[in-house]
């Protein structure tokens, strides 16, 4: 596949203009996109900031830094950082940026990587199945299958995927590369088909599977449980953080941690707290948000997708 071809697939930012209307606040302010894939988001952010304005765009893969890149040429207000979000803190000390005024997270894999067989993400494409997000680092999901022990197998695709039938799929896994190797989607995406006895009506038997194996490969995460806390850290007063999920499990991590922190400090009972101890220093902004219809359907990936907002307060007010 030519550079050409791999520029035909495009990404459309879920929940754009509401994502960018709850982040910026200051247009003279520094604003972090962590998922910049190919900048939609990125360049509304910068259409609402001033000439004083800054954003940083974050994203493992090398695609993904050649259209930030391009970005950076042609607007000074952006740079790039060629890394995942949970490097965060890393890149901010590099500017000498103490703090930041928003921080947006769209979470998961870009419609950029689904669609290109040659990444390996999707069981609806053949192509060798590889995953990573940045294919300079490794495994692959093909090294990692072809040496993981079984428990570890199972553990991945049940603590990541929640699919119900990980220890079958985790022995047929086993079985099968005795035989020769499993290289590309379309042999994973049979293998599990073959080994799940019960199917889910309008769900490929193969999807929780691959989300696994994707989730566990990137360290996805991982790296997001790194980012919200550096995150949290280093946002200025009134600045927001919004992240985007798109599965259970991303959303159950950022519910909670925005969750905790919204409610304050929990001190033991019994000891005498000042309001100003009880006080937290975050509050929740508004509910958790979903595409509407129009949305969805002109865009069917942004049904899943669920959005929610965390402030700073200025404790000072």
């Amino acid at each position: 596949m030519t550079s050409d071809d791999k520029n035909t697939f495009a990404h459309r930012s879920v929940l754009l203009d509401s994502a960018v209307d709850y982040l910026v606040t200051d247009p003279q302010g520094r604003y972090i996109d962590g998922t910049f894939g190919r900048g939609g988001h990125s360049r509304l952010i910068l259409d609402r900031l001033g000439d004083q304005g800054h954003l940083l765009g974050f994203d493992k893969d090398p695609e993904a830094i050649k259209a930030a890149e391009s970005l950076a040429a042609e607007d000074a207000r952006f740079s790039w950082f060629h890394g995942s979000f949970a490097e965060v803190a890393l890149a901010m000390a590099r500017r000498d940026w103490e703090q930041v005024d928003g921080v947006l997270l769209d979470l998961g894999v870009s419609s950029p990587q689904l669609d290109d067989p040659t990444r390996g993400f999707s069981f609806m494409r053949d192509g060798p199945l590889d995953m990573r997000m940045n294919p300079h680092q490794s495994p692959s999901a093909a090294e990692w299958l072809a040496q993981a022990d079984e428990q570890d197998i199972a553990n991945v695709i049940w603590r990541y995927g929640e699919e119900r039938f990980s220890r079958r799929i985790a022995r047929f896994v086993v079985e099968r590369r005795q035989e020769a190797p499993i290289e590309t989607t379309r042999q994973l995406a049979e293998l599990v088909s073959e080994a799940v006895p019960k199917k889910e009506k309008h769900k490929h038997p193969a999807t929780r599977t691959f989300q696994a194996i994707r989730i566990f490969i990137n360290r996805e995460l991982e790296d997001l449980e790194v980012c919200l806390s550096a995150v949290a850290e280093r946002l200025a007063p009134g600045g927001r953080l919004v992240v985007i999920s798109f599965h259970s499990l991303e959303d159950r991590l950022v519910k909670r941690f925005m969750r905790d922190l919204a409610r304050g400090p929990k001190l033991p009972k019994g000891i005498p707290v000042t309001a100003d101890q009880e006080r937290s220093a975050f509050r929740l902004v508004g509910k958790a948000s979903k595409a509407g219809d129009e949305e969805i359907s002109d865009n069917v990936r942004a049904r899943s997708a669920v959005m929610r907002v965390l402030e700073r307060i200025d404790v000072n007010e």
